[in-house]
């Protein structure tokens, strides 16, 4: 691709084309009979430079994909394979979407504008490369909430409606289309070793983790980790805690992701790719929020195991070029690296400062117990014992030993938490598709936004993205 123009990058931050030849496809967007402006997330502008672009640029870049100055000169649909319900199947990729350019963020790093619904490529098999203007408000809906609550997640950056009447079995059809936009730090996932893996490609498997150590940076392993200066193992360590720190940020949100499969894990550690997610109605490990998860293999409380089973994944696919006693060593940190985080996170959600793994996992014990025999939804379950007021039973001598962080914005006394139960997502959606109404959409946003202002950013181990 030398002949071809460039991003803009330096040597610490190499743009995904070094690796174009063999990690994706150069693919066209489709050509939308319309293109209407429903979203654009201006926060997340900012952040890389493109909150100055007028309604029209916007529309011409993520309406119709012009490129973006200096960047790539084509969209890419990315190759990788991936376990669907711990199935194995080589037979996917890209299918709706593409890798449609590469930013600087004011920070100097180098973050991924990918799309969902852009159209069909090598990978859409039967598909027809489209999402349903649902789809797109329920992934900003996901994402918003998500953000709010602490979790690293993919930004839903636009929303553009187009213009075609879809039909699809699991919902009322025709139905309205969009192509989404997200921003995220990368969309290298275990499916993309996998298929490095499969294919049997040594070479192209050592670049793949010179990149995304770089891409992504992180803490290095333990100084007794045995293999720790091997780059495969080093990268391992890093997935396995970013990925046992996504899973404890989604059980302290009560959220369920839904389709935990090895494709949808982004080895940058982001939650991304929502499809049938939920947020829990009443605190149950058994929730299952895809319909057609009939065997409840990504319920709630089994979100922890995929993911691991996951990181197990891509140390089968980084054995082909590693020593397995670094890869082992890095899987076996997964246990105590999710305990961790969940009791940091637990508590921040709380408003109470810790006071060691002992005291904290029996404080996390009791919550949850009280959820359960309470019923207690999640979300005003926290709400209501935010730096530990109002505990009963025997849950109140156990928080009330803790040190509350400050909790002077105004949210905190109001009486209704925000949350993001079924029943409100629907209402949004018909407002939406019954009368075109977007107010209560933006409203939803903007509340969630002064959540987050409330809760504050979420504290993260040093080194982390």
């Amino acid at each position: 691709m030398s002949e071809k123009p460039q991003p803009r990058h330096d040597d610490r931050t190499p743009p995904i084309c070094a690796l174009a030849d063999w990690i994706g496809d150069p693919v066209e967007p489709a050509d939308f009979p319309r293109t209407q402006l429903r979203w654009r997330n201006d926060r997340a502008a900012e952040r890389v430079g493109l909150h100055t672009l007028g309604n029209e640029e916007w529309l011409a870049h993520f309406g119709r994909f012009e490129p973006l100055p200096d960047n790539l000169p084509q969209p890419l649909a990315l190759r990788y394979h991936g376990h669907q319900f711990r199935v194995y199947n080589p037979e996917i990729g890209d299918g709706r979407g593409f890798l449609f350019a590469q930013v600087r963020a004011k920070n100097g790093r180098l973050l991924d504008l990918g799309t969902k619904g852009s159209g069909q490529t090598p990978y859409s098999r039967a598909g027809d490369g489209r999402l349903t203007l649902k789809g797109a408000v329920r992934e900003l809906l996901a994402t918003e909430m998500l953000q709010a609550l602490g979790v690293d997640t993919s930004k839903t950056f636009s929303i553009v409606e187009t213009g075609e009447e879809l039909w699809r079995g699991d919902e009322p059809s025709p139905t309205r289309s969009a192509v989404l936009t997200r921003l995220s730090h990368g969309h290298i996932r275990i499916g993309t070793f996998q298929r490095l893996l499969a294919h049997d490609e040594p070479g192209h498997m050592r670049e793949l983790v010179e990149y995304c150590l770089t891409q992504f940076p992180g803490p290095p392993p333990p100084e007794e980790a045995p293999d720790r200066q091997d780059p495969a193992v080093r990268l391992l360590h890093q997935v396995v805690e970013r990925l046992a720190d996504l899973a404890a940020s989604w059980m302290v949100a009560g959220f369920v992701h839904g389709v935990l499969n090895t494709d949808n894990m982004n080895v940058s550690g982001e939650s991304f790719d929502y499809g049938p997610w939920r947020w829990l109605p009443r605190w149950e490990p058994g929730f299952t929020a895809a319909y057609f998860d009939h065997g409840s293999l990504y319920a709630f409380g089994r979100q922890p195991e995929a993911l691991g089973w996951n990181c197990a994944q891509l140390a089968t696919a980084l054995r082909l070029i590693a020593p397995s006693e670094g890869l082992i060593a890095a899987l076996e940190r997964f246990g105590p690296l999710y305990g961790e985080h969940l009791r940091r996170r637990w508590l921040w959600r709380l408003g109470v400062e810790p006071r060691g793994s002992e005291q904290d996992s029996a404080l996390i014990a009791a919550c949850e117990r009280q959820m359960r025999e309470t019923g207690a939804q999640p979300d005003a379950f926290f709400h209501h014992h935010r730096g530990g007021r109002n505990a009963t039973g025997d849950l109140a001598p156990i928080i009330e030993a803790y040190e509350p962080t400050p909790a002077d914005h105004p949210y905190w006394s109001e009486e209704t938490p925000q949350s993001m139960l079924i029943d409100e997502v629907e209402a949004i959606w018909s407002a939406i598709d019954e009368r075109d109404d977007w107010h209560p959409l933006y409203d939803k946003v903007a509340a969630l936004r002064r959540m987050g202002e409330a809760h504050g950013d979420a504290p993260v181990p040093a080194g982390h993205l």
